[in-house]
């Protein structure tokens, strides 16, 4: 029977922060004592973010990326980030010897419009209710996919970032798995110089790190001309195709345009 964080959590005095990368530890030597590499599906926002993920969590585990960010605007960019991240897994995998695979969700930026309106988030700033919500969003489907596909643990390598507050992540994480059969990985994998270790890692296999989270909104409250983006993203992607942007198709879904009406 694999671990669950809660076995641990539980133990734990109840007043005092959470240091989630030593959850982690913990549950990773007790998966070395039993001799068993679990599954692991993990939410990916972007390449930068797997990169150290990627390196640590396969030395203990078989992992897999699920990208599943529809909160990404405009749709070339999105599209720029995907092919970005199964850039970098291929060479990953090529240079290490890993077996890391990908899923990408359907891309239904709509489905993160309307959430943020229904809610009142649009005027929220970067870090407040609105990340809060988009979390929520993000971590539910990956559960809902690590279930689907018989995975032992989902997690997010959002941890790594020094902009996003793992703690609530965290939080959210553990709530999320109360609703399916599958249990979530606490981690914190900025620490132990994990974010300069991404930065490295970027430099290393020429990883496009972006300048914006991703979202319209937090777009616009940073200034972030999303006009110069997708011209820059859409130059990249025909580039990389080698095929004019219009004939880049995935899937229906890449047609769906977000609606701020």
């Amino acid at each position: 029977m694999l671990i669950n964080s809660l076995e641990i959590l539980e133990k734990m005095n109840p007043n005092q922060k959470i240091n989630y990368d030593r959850v982690l530890q913990k549950m990773i030597q007790t998966w070395q004592k039993e001799q068993i590499q679990p599954k692991i599906l993990i939410h990916s926002c972007c390449a930068p973010c797997s990169t150290h993920t990627l390196e640590y969590l396969c030395q203990y585990a078989q992992v897999s990326v699920y990208f599943a960010n529809s909160n990404i605007h405009p749709r070339t960019e999105y599209l720029r980030r995907e092919q970005v991240q199964k850039d970098f897994i291929e060479a990953f995998n090529a240079k290490t010897g890993n077996q890391v695979g990908f899923i990408s969700a359907p891309y239904k930026p709509n489905d993160f419009i309307h959430m943020v309106k229904e809610k009142h988030l649009e005027e929220e700033p970067e870090g407040g209710e609105r990340c809060h919500a988009c979390f929520e969003l993000r971590l539910d489907l990956v559960a809902e996919k690590a279930q689907e596909l018989g995975f032992d643990y989902f997690g997010s390598a959002l941890t790594i970032s020094p902009k996003k507050n793992s703690q609530l992540i965290n939080h959210i994480g553990i709530e999320v798995q109360e609703f399916y059969q599958v249990s979530y990985l606490p981690s914190d994998f900025k620490k132990n110089n994990g974010y300069k270790r991404s930065i490295d890692m970027c430099r290393e296999y020429d990883i496009y790190r972006q300048c914006y989270c991703g979202c319209l909104f937090a777009a616009k409250e940073q200034g972030v001309d999303l006009k110069q983006i997708n011209q820059e993203a859409k130059a990249w992607l025909e580039n990389r195709q080698k095929i004019p942007f219009h004939m880049i198709t995935d899937s229906s879904e890449l047609a769906e345009k977000p609606s701020t009406d």
